[in-house]
């Protein structure tokens, strides 16, 4: 899938695809069902579910290699003679399947401020859940200083 796309909310279409990937699965499937009105005669070119490598890099050694398999749904669907494509970690079909739908109306262009305005919604959450994440881990570190 190599095609350019415009931006979408200040986003490139990587990091809207990774906000997208992240996004809250019920709030992702309640705002692609109407857009599937907006986008006509859609093809199901792939739904499935499997498992992929998990790549990690060892910091000290600077190794690369596989922590484990990670269960992940994904979905490509065309319209219009363009590809939208979800995928998202576990079983979720449904969700693949609404991630596939925006990224096809982004795609194509169609509700561009809808589209925005949700992407745009989701990363701000998903900033706020990182940084509560992060607090609470620092909150458990020790400074090997004070023993």
């Amino acid at each position: 899938m190599n095609r350019q796309i415009g931006e979408l909310a200040g986003r490139t279409h990587e990091d809207v695809l990774s906000v997208l990937a992240r996004a809250d699965a019920t709030r992702l499937k309640a705002f692609a069902e109407p857009l599937i009105t907006d986008l006509g005669d859609i093809e199901v070119r792939e739904n499935r579910t499997g498992l992929v490598m998990l790549p990690m890099r060892d910091t000290a050694q600077g190794v690369h290699f596989h922590l484990g398999e990670v269960l992940m749904s994904e979905a490509r669907i065309s319209a219009a003679g363009i590809e939208g494509y979800g995928m998202r970690r576990g079983r979720d079909l449904e969700a693949a399947m609404a991630m596939a739908l925006v990224d096809l109306c982004v795609a194509l262009g169609l509700r561009h401020d809808d589209c925005a305005a949700f992407v745009e919604a989701e990363a701000q959450s998903q900033t706020a859940e990182d940084e509560a994440t992060l607090k609470r881990v620092e909150a458990t570190r020790v400074d090997m200083e004070t023993f």
